[in-house]
């Protein structure tokens, strides 16, 4: 991991054509600028992990009730 120490109105780029800026910092809380393509998807980490989980829960809770389904066919008519 690398840590950078960075004051209000500071940037650092992440490759080419991602720049962090530091807007504000205030105790405890610390606002982040990102100017990056659209084509980069931004993501905080905790929508990330509730997204995965959300996904998680209903991918082993997705049941099908087939308790009143029947495997009669019936023939189809044309007239």
């Amino acid at each position: 991991m690398l840590v950078l120490t960075r004051r209000e109105g500071e940037t650092f780029t992440l490759g080419d054509d991602i720049e962090i800026e530091i807007l504000d910092i205030k105790p405890g809380v610390v606002r982040v600028g990102i100017r990056a393509p659209r084509s980069v998807r931004v993501l905080r980490s905790e929508l990330v992990e509730a997204v995965a989980a959300a996904n998680a829960a209903a991918a082993v809770s997705t049941t099908i009730d087939t308790s009143g389904m029947t495997a009669e066919a019936s023939p189809v008519t044309r007239s």
